[in-house]
């Protein structure tokens, strides 16, 4: 299935935002992650757009593409945007270092060049 216009900018969206993610968190170690705010918040707000924007994506796309883990970037944004106790920051790291970047790859098929 291809995307569709209004899917089409998500995606761009979420390919744009996850670029973002990779470019701050690439050689950052957990142990500077944690000590830095401004790099934590950083990549959390980016995280949280990357979610917002893949909640937009219709559900008969997202069903189309099982590749994309569409309920755990959503659930993450969730949790960004309304838990407002304490974010496990290991959780933020493992999103930003890992999961991102396999997005990426993911995304790449997905968006026309």
């Amino acid at each position: 299935m291809l995307p569709d216009e209004r899917n089409l900018s998500y995606l761009w969206d979420m390919r744009k935002y996850a670029l973002e993610i990779t470019e701050i968190a690439k050689g950052i170690s957990h142990s500077k992650f944690v000590e830095n705010k401004t790099i934590r918040y950083a990549i959390e707000r980016l995280l949280l757009i990357v979610g917002e924007a893949a909640n937009h994506i219709s559900s008969e796309f997202q069903a189309a593409h099982p590749e994309i883990e569409w309920a755990q970037i959503i659930g993450l944004r969730n949790i960004l945007a309304h838990e407002y106790g304490e974010i496990k920051m290991d959780k933020v790291y493992l999103a930003a270092t890992k999961s991102v970047p396999a997005l990426l790859e993911r995304l790449h098929p997905l968006l026309p060049e």
